[in-house]
């Protein structure tokens, strides 16, 4: 029998081709043919979602260059991170408003960074809007996978994330199971808090190589389950009724004889994985061509084992290639 194909997620848009997290970025996307869209999302000081790969902005607008914001820059620690910059918490959304993004890696993708400063940031609400107009106008079915980034240390700070999630799924109509939404978190504390408030999404667990997750590790320090336990057989029995499904790092399926996908389908479990994409210096060794860092390998038979694995969504950062490849 043939193998479904997986879903095919564009990666807070099109990245291959346009600063992440723009409108452009997921405009592309969706014309590329993606299943879903994937925006990240963080929080102003005055309680606003917007949707950045991290809290920090600095590698993705033009902050730095500011002179009114030059005062902002500050160094915390996120996640047990220290971490030197400009941070969303600490801007109005008036005030982010003015920003222009940036391609987070130039170094890469000189095609993408031909964009920069075109473009003002978003909002979740306005991403989920884009995503409702774009499954009208290419006619069919587009699904939002929501990343909840940083919970923990929002929480920190007095702005719990899962209220104004709800807040915004709910006003936008991506509350109530019309429409196709996964949520997803490295901390499953905000996981269960969001399934809680009743929003109707399928709930997976994003799952790294290695340490430990922010929200257990915060409260029981090395005791807590390391991400690798937790898609062992044992790890992954304690999942089964909390969350739908994990979403893993690629290496850990690129791994000679892993076994998740085969073990979290026999406890029901859904598995993605994250991120196939075709330059070098994304590639895992044995699939790099020669060239530099930012040329195409041989990223084909890198997502063959992938594919093969039986995975039921891969993320992608270039939609067109990953739809060609995953749905043939």
């Amino acid at each position: 029998m043939p193998r479904k194909s997986p879903l095919v997620i564009g990666h807070r848009g099109a990245p291959g081709y346009r600063p992440e997290h723009t409108r452009s970025s997921y405009e592309l996307a969706m014309a590329m043919g993606v299943d879903a869209v994937e925006p990240d999302v963080v929080a102003t000081s005055d309680g606003v979602l917007v949707v950045r790969h991290e809290n920090e902005i600095s590698g993705t607008t033009d902050v730095a260059e500011r002179p009114e914001f030059e005062d902002r820059q500050t160094t915390k620690s996120v996640d047990g991170h220290r971490i030197t910059g400009w941070f969303t918490e600490d801007f109005t959304w008036a005030e982010l408003e003015t920003l222009r993004c940036r391609e987070r890696l130039p170094e890469v993708r000189g095609t993408s960074a031909s964009f920069d400063g075109q473009q003002r940031m978003l909002r979740l609400t306005e991403v989920l809007d884009l995503v409702r107009a774009g499954s009208l106008e290419h006619g069919r079915e587009i699904g939002v996978v929501l990343e909840v980034k940083h919970a923990t240390h929002f929480a920190g700070i007095g702005l719990d994330l899962a209220p104004l999630i709800e807040r915004d799924l709910r006003a936008s109509g991506w509350a109530d199971g019309a429409l196709p939404l996964v949520i997803e978190s490295f901390e499953s504390t905000v996981l269960g808090q969001l399934r809680e408030r009743r929003i109707a999404a399928s709930y997976i667990y994003l799952i790294e190589a290695t340490g430990r997750p922010h929200d257990l590790f915060s409260v029981h320090g090395r005791a807590a389950r390391t991400y690798r336990s937790t898609v062992s057989p044992e790890g992954l029995d304690e999942l089964i009724g909390r969350v739908d499904g994990v979403s893993v790092n690629k290496r850990m399926l690129l791994s000679r004889g892993s076994r998740i996908v085969p073990d979290a389908h026999a406890r029901g479990l859904r598995v993605f994985t994250w991120t196939c994409r075709p330059e070098n210096a994304f590639l895992a060794s044995d699939y790099r061509s020669a060239g530099g860092p930012a040329e195409f390998g041989h990223y084909e038979e890198e997502w063959a084992v992938i594919a093969d694995s039986g995975v039921d969504g891969v993320f992608v950062d270039h939609p067109d290639l990953g739809v060609e490849f995953f749905r043939r």
